[in-house]
């Protein structure tokens, strides 16, 4: 891959797209990456391996386990290959940003495991609580499901917004129970289509607030530094190398929309021009191919979600 003559940009996924199995072949291949699941499982204070690699689907989709088993599934992949895959930057979408973090060297990978096992049980046990819902809106352009979303919303002084803009006709709705349906109606009306997410709460909503608060109480004590590799984040859709902006952008995030069109646009004006998605499922890979779909510039998005994939995008990796 050194021998592209385009911008490499290695993206990692978040939740939604873990898959039973997921990092097993690279973990039982290289001993590395073994450690870092056992360091995401203490961090969880859960058996990560079994659940994802032995147990049910229902508990893989649980955010407590999740967000930091897919911290180590993504990271695997980073640990053996990111020396041959030359990044010349890196994005996360939403969680997936922590990896991006630890991939960056902002911070340390043991921390960025911590931090995920931390935000995945804050957000599981207060989502929970506060019966917020999403759901991902697909069919209609982002200026149809902001009409949906003002309409309904109103002057309830409620919740409901854009949470994820994941491409030109995907969007994902974040709110309280009661507002995303309405909104799942009218978008039906407008013959769009509506999808309720397996997710424990309104995730990138002001009703994370109160984790949020939490969480950010935590990033103020780590050791933030300036980024080996540039990082475009999530709240801002830019590129950002103050470790301190850094800090404000990490700890808004929770509450704050995942700008992902914006982000892979900037990208491109960047000279981007082939993008590699290091986890289960290829979700990002496809995004990116929505967003850039119609560019006359020649472009590329690979899915390395396997040690097989691995070998063969990368030859001679772990050697």
């Amino acid at each position: 891959m050194s021998e592209s003559t385009s911008k490499i940009v290695v993206v990692f996924p978040g939740q939604g797209s873990q898959e039973p199995g997921m990092g097993r072949d690279v973990a039982e291949r290289f001993p590395e990456v073994m450690e870092l699941w056992k360091r995401a499982e203490k961090a969880a204070g859960a058996p990560l391996r079994e659940i994802y690699w032995d147990g049910a689907e229902q508990d893989m989709a649980r955010t407590k386990y999740l967000q930091p088993a897919m911290t180590a599934t993504t990271l695997g992949f980073w640990v053996v290959g990111h020396e041959r895959l030359q990044a010349e930057a890196l994005a996360g979408h939403s969680l997936g940003e922590f990896a991006a973090l630890a991939a960056a060297r902002i911070l340390d990978i043991p921390a960025v495991l911590e931090l995920t096992a931390l935000r995945g049980r804050l957000m599981d046990e207060v989502g929970s609580d506060m019966g917020g819902k999403m759901a991902a809106v697909l069919k209609l352009s982002q200026e149809a499901v902001q009409e949906i979303v003002d309409a309904v919303r109103g002057e309830s002084g409620r919740e409901l917004r854009i949470a994820n803009h994941n491409s030109p006709t995907q969007f994902v709705i974040s709110g309280t129970a009661d507002l995303v349906d309405q909104a799942a109606a009218l978008v039906k009306e407008r013959k769009g289509r509506a999808v309720p997410l397996a997710v424990s709460g309104a995730f990138h909503s002001s009703l994370m607030a109160e984790p949020a608060q939490e969480f950010g109480g935590v990033l103020k004590k780590l050791d933030w530094r300036a980024p080996r590799i540039p990082v475009y984040f999530n709240v801002s859709a830019a590129v950002e190398s103050d470790p301190a902006r850094i800090q404000t952008l990490v700890a808004e995030q929770m509450t704050s929309s995942v700008l992902w069109i914006q982000s892979v646009q900037a990208q491109w004006d960047d000279g981007a021009r082939t993008w590699v998605e290091l986890g289960p499922k290829g979700v990002l890979s496809r995004l990116v191919g929505a967003i850039l779909a119609n560019k006359d510039e020649p472009w590329e998005a690979k899915n390395i979600s396997s040690l097989e994939h691995l070998e063969a995008l990368i030859p001679g990796v772990g050697s």
